[in-house]
């Protein structure tokens, strides 16, 4: 099995990959922040969250606030450790000759 077989599928997506890129240096980001960070659309966002979410890479909470919803993300301990594995199986791919 080489380094490439070692990636995470889940974040193949270029969505994935700055949905958890973004979590991981912030606490939580609500749905709008995120959608304007990644120029995405609204049901980009919403799947690709949804598919990481069933994965438990992220927790997604919703709220209200005011009469307005309010949905926010954060990353899990799991996303986390399974993020970092991925960038560090990137980072050998990258040095390998």
């Amino acid at each position: 099995m080489g380094i490439i077989d070692k990636l995470n599928k889940d974040f193949e997506s270029r969505v994935r990959l700055g949905i958890m890129s973004i979590l991981l240096v912030n606490d939580w980001v609500d749905f709008t922040e995120m959608k304007s960070l990644l120029e995405v659309t609204d049901g980009n966002l919403a799947s690709h969250s949804a598919g990481l979410e069933k994965m438990n890479y992220i927790e997604v909470k919703k709220e209200f606030v005011g009469k307005k919803p309010k949905t926010s993300y954060r990353v899990t301990n799991v996303g986390r450790i399974a993020f970092k594995e991925h960038l560090n199986f990137l980072e050998k791919l990258i040095k390998s000759k």
